[in-house]
């Protein structure tokens, strides 16, 4: 059973995210598709697997074009996407997200689950509450519940963020023997290194075109110029640009609850210092940031900005003092989905009442070109790519700031989106401005922090310079094994 997409177009307005695809895989095909941020991956994705339905062209599986636009025609046809977040239901039993959608009792289900699992190598446990498993079991859980209704194409859209690397061999294992029995495996991921690793072969797109093919393994070098014309520009850690004075303060911090909640923090961070927070999923890194940026109230403790005492003061309160957060959902926590970029611009601007929407398509069209976002003013924020997303994000802060909190500041986004988006940043730590983040990716922390935080079971375990450390010692202390 092959694939063939044949001059597939995709408009969003008068934006064209696909312009006249061609792609065909055979078999056993393992295939990556690289691409800025921007350049239509996920986009070709969404329609390959019927979420989104092309303006033009046709995706042809076995000889039969697929009906546009139905997730339940692509299904039939045997394509399955495997999403970046899991989609399943967290209250529920392994065995019933695995039926659901199918005609098995929960019995079949159950034998069903147990087989598929072993077939490739991973571990799930029929009885288990969903909830209860790792980001990268519960991709595991959708993996087996796609492949056990027989489909004979897997997408694959960043599936490694958020795993660990046990996890990650674990699923580049269970594809290679996947492949060897016919699968075919469309892989989309920023991370050229796995894309060497895993793929044999890659389609290179670039503003919504195929500028490339070419067989895998190739030097990243040659991978990046291919996607963006030229080397993308890499920023090394500056030293510390700071005069001393901290610009948060942490006392005996409880905040939270349960197992992603944290307790007796104490922190201080200098005007101008890069902190980086490191810790496994749930280890209480999302509860440390929204204390420290005032988005959760704290349960004990004292939090000062710039000196001044904002312990369970109001939101509004941290903004007058100049802090600022950026969550790791851009379009759930960060941006209005159906909004435009002009809209946003205004509202993070305190426009209330009549706007002048000429003065404002012009003022958001500055910022558009400043921030170098692939849009137009009246472009609906949730049709850009995340890289566009976060570039729209950063360039509604405020010009002046205390403190910046972010979450995943970089997931998902390609090299140059990513260097792009540190340089911006170190711009502002270069103003005297603290930045406190946190990310699952080392190379990151270990790259941008002057200081990083490891925080394990919701306690700061380690906090070590930057440039004391490698990827394998902080890998270690991610684990909660501290050096004698």
């Amino acid at each position: 059973m092959s694939l063939l997409i044949r001059n597939v177009t995709k408009r969003f307005g008068s934006l064209v995210a696909n312009d006249n695809i061609v792609l065909e895989l055979e078999p056993g095909a393992l295939h990556a598709v690289l691409g800025e941020n921007g350049a239509g991956k996920s986009t070709l994705m969404k329609l390959i697997a019927g979420t989104l339905q092309q303006d033009a062209g046709e995706i042809i599986m076995n000889g039969q074009a697929i009906p546009p636009g139905s997730p339940a025609a692509a299904l039939t046809a045997g394509v399955g996407m495997l999403a970046q977040e899991p989609l399943v239901c967290l209250p529920f039993s392994n065995r019933e997200n695995f039926r659901l959608g199918s005609a098995w009792d929960l019995e079949e289900a159950t034998q069903k689950l147990r087989q598929q699992s072993q077939k490739i190598g991973f571990r799930l446990h029929p009885a288990a509450i969903t909830r209860s498993l790792s980001v990268g079991e519960r991709q595991q859980l959708e993996m087996v519940r796609l492949l056990a209704r027989g489909i004979r194409l897997l997408i694959l859209d960043e599936p490694t963020s958020g795993l660990t690397g046990q996890q990650r061999d674990q699923l580049f294992a269970a594809l290679r023997q996947l492949a060897t029995e016919g699968l075919m495996v469309l892989f989309v991921s920023h991370k050229l290194e796995e894309v060497n690793e895993l793929c044999r072969t890659v389609t290179v797109m670039r503003r919504g075109k195929v500028v490339g093919e070419t067989t895998l393994p190739k030097p990243e070098a040659d991978l990046v110029s291919l996607m963006f014309e030229q080397a993308a520009p890499t920023q090394a850690r500056a030293p510390i640009a700071t005069d001393g004075s901290a610009a948060v303060e942490l006392s005996g911090v409880d905040a939270g609850y349960g197992r992603q909640g944290i307790a007796g923090i104490d922190l201080a961070v200098a005007r101008g210092e890069v902190i980086g927070i490191a810790g496994l999923e749930g280890s209480g890194q999302g509860a440390l940031l929204r204390a420290l940026s005032g988005q959760i109230a704290l349960r004990k403790g004292r939090l000062a900005v710039s000196g001044r005492d904002l312990t369970n003061r109001r939101l509004r309160e941290f903004r007058k003092q100049g802090v600022a957060f950026l969550p790791g959902g851009r379009l759930e926590e960060g941006l209005i989905p159906d909004l435009s970029i002009a809209e946003h611009l205004e509202l993070a601007n305190g426009t209330r009442f009549l706007i002048d929407w000429d003065h404002a398509r012009t003022r958001s069209q500055a910022s558009i070109d400043t921030f170098r976002i692939k849009g137009y003013p009246d472009t609906s924020v949730d049709a850009l790519s995340g890289g566009n997303q976060q570039r729209v994000l950063l360039s509604l802060l405020p010009p002046k700031l205390a403190l910046l909190v972010m979450e995943q500041p970089t997931r998902g986004l390609d090299v140059e989106s990513a260097a792009y988006i540190w340089n911006r940043l170190l711009e502002r730590r270069r103003d005297g401005t603290a930045i406190v983040f946190a990310s699952s990716d080392l190379d990151e922390i270990l790259t941008y922090s002057d200081r990083v935080l490891v925080v394990f079971d919701g306690r700061v375990i380690a906090s070590r310079p930057a440039s004391d450390l490698d990827a394998e010692q902080l890998g270690t202390l991610i684990g909660g094994v501290l050096a004698a």
